[in-house]
């Protein structure tokens, strides 16, 4: 199963969000087992750093990332992502580049993400951490 991590999963592991690193933390420990892959767009690397370098300096947030980028698969966005972005119905564009970018990996089963009700219009089953391991409907 592919699983695309949204921005707030990996700002939660990398910051340790508390309550919300854990699950950002059992995402990638079961990854790392095979339970599943894990993919994220390249924008939510650069946003990830732009965080969490302001709250731990620049050399643990490279250090971070570094291993993040070891265990995730990027997707680039184009330009052709950042214009479709600004057509869809998402009324963040954030989001909805994000979406665009998790469209472009063919595999992915489920977009991860604390901020659902940003998403309600994905054609991408989108679930939060919780609801990944507790949803009957995520066929794992």
């Amino acid at each position: 199963m592919d699983l695309f991590l949204d921005t707030n999963i990996l700002i939660d592991i990398t910051a340790n969000r508390e309550p919300f690193s854990k699950w950002a933390i059992k995402i990638f420990k079961d990854s790392k087992k095979g339970r599943w892959r894990l993919m994220t767009s390249s924008i939510s690397i650069l946003t990830t750093y732009y965080i969490i370098e302001k709250q731990i300096g620049s050399t643990k947030a490279k250090r971070f990332l570094k291993i993040l980028l070891n265990r995730l698969e990027v997707q680039d966005i184009s330009k052709r992502e950042l214009l479709t972005g600004l057509t869809t119905k998402f009324k963040d564009y954030e989001d909805s580049v994000q979406h665009e970018c998790a469209k472009l990996c063919k595999s992915v089963d489920f977009i991860i993400t604390r901020n659902k009700k940003d998403f309600k219009n994905s054609i991408i089953e989108v679930l939060s951490p919780e609801e990944l391991y507790f949803d009957s409907t995520a066929d794992y």
